[in-house]
This record gives C-alpha cells, structure tokens and sequence, in this order.
C-alpha cells in the first residue's frame, strides 16, 4: 500500500494531531513501514494454525463460586443518612 505525504496531513488533521511540516515526510515513511509489516503477516498461510488465547498455555486458577459473606445490607443502610425502598438516596448535584 502506498502512503502520500498529503494523506498522512489529511489523517493529521482528522485525528487533531499536530505533525510539524518537517516531521511529515519522516511519518509517512514510519508509517509506509508499519503498513508493509502488516501487508507481509497478512500473507502468511494460516490455515493450519489452531488459534489460541494464550501463547504460554497459561492456566487461570478460578476461585469457588460461592457466598463468603453475610448480607449486611439492612446494618449498612440503617446508618445512611437516607435511605427509602432499599435504596440510599443522595443529594442532587445536576441541575
């Protein structure tokens, strides 16, 4: 893929990034770069390739889906300044 110092001002300016006048010939070469990488892993053959979500065959150790605490809710909300139907009500701060 191609990429001309004129498209990378026009994806500057879209972006509200600031590329200085200078700077613009040297992005447009990084970024040619980056694009010809890409270009070059889209055309390996991975046909044969099982994906995987974790190259190190990692384990997640998961914990027991279990209660561990008591409900507290009724103590909690008798200390709240206010509280109605189980819900804690706050001042309003958005007009």
């Amino acid at each position: 893929m191609t990429v001309h110092q004129d498209d990378i001002e026009k994806l500057a300016e879209l972006a509200r990034l600031r590329i200085a006048p200078e700077a613009v010939a040297e992005v447009t070469d990084r970024i040619a770069t980056i694009l010809g990488l890409v270009d070059q892993l889209q055309s390996v053959d991975t046909a044969a390739v099982e994906p995987m979500a974790n190259p190190l065959d990692a384990v997640q150790r998961l914990r027991s889906d279990a209660v561990t605490e008591d409900n507290r809710r009724d103590a909690f909300q008798a200390i709240a300044p206010a509280v109605e139907n189980g819900l804690y009500l706050v001042p309003k701060v958005i007009d």
